[in-house]
């Protein structure tokens, strides 16, 4: 009878803090989603842009598609990514990492695109190449979301998450490489500027990329040091970002 009523208070605390938090989460959300259209087709001048739009559809659908699968199967991992303003025990670094990745690059790569479309910057990748790169975009970061479907622990910061369990996760894409979402991300990013035909985002993409490999590199050593059972998964995964490469 005890452990029934210990089981109900635990699922009504969890629903409590999900009810509690899901209207600022999902305006975050909202916010979030709408930053990345807004930024390239007001830098753009135009609403008028098909690729942009194709640009914009594979984003929000795996963006969506992935917060509602996590949404099923590891409710509360919504909650622990919306704390990434007020958890307190993050890595230091990842307070100027996260932005830079997560925000700041990317709002740039989308800026230079829209700025190189509105005018007419030259034009040097083929329409098939363009489609071709929308194809790598999705998987990139449909890889990504792989990651944080697979990983009930991926957090928006690189913590310790004591309070959760937190545990080595090694199944889905953690079988192949250590860091999975990362590759995901830049291979994505990178990915952008060959789909909307604008080449002087390469810049800021590139940018954002190196960024997310020290941040690769980092967290790899964080974990090392602070996750129990991290260093015999590395031993076992032996590649953090590219296999047979680093």
């Amino acid at each position: 009878m005890g452990d029934v009523a210990e089981r109900n208070d635990r699922a009504a605390d969890v629903e409590g803090g999900t009810s509690g938090f899901s209207a600022r989460v999902v305006l975050g959300m909202v916010l979030y989603l709408a930053l990345g259209p807004l930024t390239l087709f007001l830098a753009a001048g135009t609403w008028r842009w098909p690729m942009g739009w194709a640009y914009v559809f594979l984003v929000l659908v795996l963006t969506v598609g992935s917060r509602v699968l996590v949404w099923r199967r590891s409710p509360d991992l919504l909650r622990e990514r919306g704390r990434i303003a007020t958890a307190q025990d993050a890595a230091p670094w990842d307070r100027y990492l996260v932005p830079a990745v997560a925000l700041v690059g990317p709002t740039a790569v989308t800026v230079v695109a829209g700025l190189h479309h509105r005018f007419g910057w030259p034009a040097i990748v083929p329409g098939a190449v363009q489609g071709l790169a929308g194809v790598v975009l999705a998987a990139g970061y449909g890889l990504a979301a792989c990651a944080m479907v697979a990983n009930p622990f991926f957090s928006a910061v690189v913590r310790i998450q004591g309070e959760r369990g937190h545990a080595v996760v090694a199944s889905g894409p953690y079988r192949w490489v250590r860091h999975p979402s990362y590759l995901g991300a830049c291979v994505g990013i990178l990915m952008v500027p060959l789909m909307l035909d604008a080449a002087w985002a390469l810049a800021p993409a590139l940018l954002t990329a190196g960024a997310t490999v020290a941040r690769t590199a980092l967290e790899d050593r964080y974990l090392r040091e602070h996750l129990p059972g991290y260093r015999e998964y590395a031993r076992e995964t032996r590649f953090r970002l590219l296999p047979g490469v680093w």
